[in-house]
């Protein structure tokens, strides 16, 4: 646990877990700054994934697919909450993991 009880998040096999000192639940700044490098590198992980030429897509359907990935960190990027924000890294690993084996994540 860190002094003065922040959260730490840490990533076993693309589950994300956290850690938590008497009960926060809200992210400080230091708590963002120490989620942005994976954040960064999983936003541009997913980017370079639709560029495979394993994927069907047109040109067209690339760049709306981008645009998605775009919106939806652009709106994580707002969030506070530290069980949503695992939760938001636990579905850009997932993503991830399907995009690498050549397919396309789908809504449920």
């Amino acid at each position: 646990m860190e002094k003065g009880g922040a959260m730490q998040v840490t990533a076993n096999e693309g589950i994300c877990t956290i850690r938590m000192a008497k009960g926060l639940v809200w992210a400080t700044t230091e708590d963002l700054a120490r989620n942005r490098a994976k954040v960064l590198s999983l936003y541009r992980q997913i980017l370079r994934s639709l560029n495979s030429p394993e994927l069907l897509l047109t040109h067209a359907a690339r760049l709306a697919k981008k645009a998605e990935v775009r919106s939806i960190f652009l709106f994580g990027a707002e969030e506070r909450s530290l069980h949503n924000i695992a939760d938001l890294i636990d579905a850009a690993n997932y993503s991830l993991s399907i995009l690498k084996q050549g397919r396309l994540p789908y809504l449920m």
